[in-house]
């Protein structure tokens, strides 16, 4: 039951996280279309892991995480204000480079050798008996 809680807890998060992101004022952030691709709070609701991504990445992500830290004041007080917790988790920010990660697999897929033809006979049947 607790990693129900603590699941459904970690959307909450990430949706009043996303939704109080349209206020922010910095214009690092906002001209960096920051999104929210997961969050993970522990088990004692001390500390929530906030994983964002940039349409840019690599740089652009990091720039990002750390000026959110500075307004994880705000982020904290959104939260409190619609989802009722005991304790509020500290917010850890943290650039996401999944989609940096995506592209690089997708080089390495593309660069490998085609497929040789069905007609080749790779199945190990023979045709000329």
């Amino acid at each position: 039951m607790a990693n129900f809680n603590t699941a459904r807890l970690a959307e909450d998060i990430k949706r009043e996280i996303s939704t109080a992101m349209r206020d922010i004022k910095d214009s690092t952030v906002a001209k960096a279309m920051v999104g929210v691709s997961r969050c993970e709070l522990t088990s004692d609701l001390s500390f929530c892991k906030v994983y964002i991504t940039t349409l840019d990445g690599g740089e652009t992500t990091k720039t990002a995480a750390e000026h959110l830290k500075k307004a994880e004041g705000f982020f904290k007080r959104r939260i409190n204000e619609r989802v009722k917790m005991r304790k509020l988790p500290q917010l850890i920010f943290v650039a996401d480079n999944s989609m940096d990660y995506y592209e690089h697999i997708s080089e390495v897929i593309s660069k490998l050798p085609k497929p040789a033809d069905e007609n080749d006979g790779g199945d190990g049947e023979r045709e000329d008996e």
